[in-house]
């Protein structure tokens, strides 16, 4: 590795629901972080690597910052100020199509203006748009505080991408490589194909369940040409589990098939999933439950 290879540490923050997740695998290239239109979504500090010539980039994809209601609430807060510390460039989203707003000026004045690193506000969603319809967003978001760039993108359909990538690259500083080459991510294949398995539920369950559900996978076995998976999907009442089970199983075979097809594009293998439901009872708020989930 030559002296003249650069790399650099990337913290995308912001409230929740703007994209940020969206945004990351654009910006690398492929999915490494699972995306729903359910706040929240996110619940781990998410390392995506890219890769180009001369230089890599670790984008940290943080969860939604807010203001919490439940111990997770708290402890999802907690990892985007771990995220944003010792970065070399912090990207700010914010979502054209709700406008720029008082819960983006909580974000920057909450873990943005501390950080002292470069910024950059990230005005995703501009395809919502007509016309000229973006410009009084990008407006408010100037007056969100002090940004190197402002820059509008649509993570969703790839406006903006591009230039938003060059101009990440170029501000990396000199350094060696953070991670080896052809790691994609630092997440275990236990959290990543959980994370495969929670993104389906979220798309099937109802609107009142999202938070409520964990995912833990307890076995992966390899042989025969096939992987076996065996997987919980954690909820906190019993009427969530009969809510996720569905009628005559239906919604948990919707989630497993789902969830199963995602996971052999990633595997790139054939895969059965065994998926079951369990009752953990306000895990969200129970500290030990917390613990064993990983939070």
């Amino acid at each position: 590795m030559t002296d003249a290879f650069r790399s650099g540490a990337v913290a995308v923050v912001g409230r929740p629901n703007v994209g940020k997740s969206t945004l990351v695998n654009a910006l690398v290239g492929r999915k490494i972080a699972i995306v729903s239109d359910k706040p929240q979504t996110t619940r781990r500090g998410i390392h995506a690597v890219l890769n180009a010539e001369g230089v890599q980039v670790v984008f940290t994809d943080t969860p939604g910052f807010h203001k919490p209601r439940t111990l997770l609430g708290t402890r999802l807060n907690a990892l985007v100020g771990d995220a944003v510390e010792g970065v070399d460039l912090v990207l700010h989203v914010v979502d054209a199509s709700t406008g720029v707003g008082r819960g983006d000026a909580f974000v920057y004045r909450e873990k943005v203006a501390r950080v002292g690193a470069p910024c950059f506000c990230v005005v995703n969603k501009v395809d919502t748009k007509v016309r000229h319809a973006e410009v009084p967003e990008l407006a408010a978001a100037a007056n969100l505080g002090e940004y190197a760039e402002i820059l509008p993108v649509s993570a969703k359909v790839g406006r903006g991408i591009d230039h938003l990538r060059e101009l990440i690259l170029a501000r990396m500083p000199a350094g060696p490589p953070l991670y080896p080459e052809g790691m994609e991510t630092d997440q275990s294949p236990e959290v990543r194909l959980g994370e495969l398995i929670r993104e389906q539920a979220l798309h099937v369950t109802r609107q009142e369940l999202p938070h409520s559900i964990a995912v833990v996978v307890e076995e992966i076995e390899h042989g025969d040409g096939l992987v076996k998976i065996h997987a919980s999907l954690i909820v906190e009442r019993d009427s969530q589990k009969g809510i996720v089970i569905g009628k005559g199983g239906e919604t948990l075979k919707t989630i497993g098939t789902r969830a199963r097809q995602e996971i052999e594009r990633l595997l790139e293998e054939k895969v059965f999933l065994d998926l079951r439901v369990r009752v953990m009872k306000e895990w969200q708020r129970d500290p030990k439950a917390l613990e064993r989930l990983g939070f």
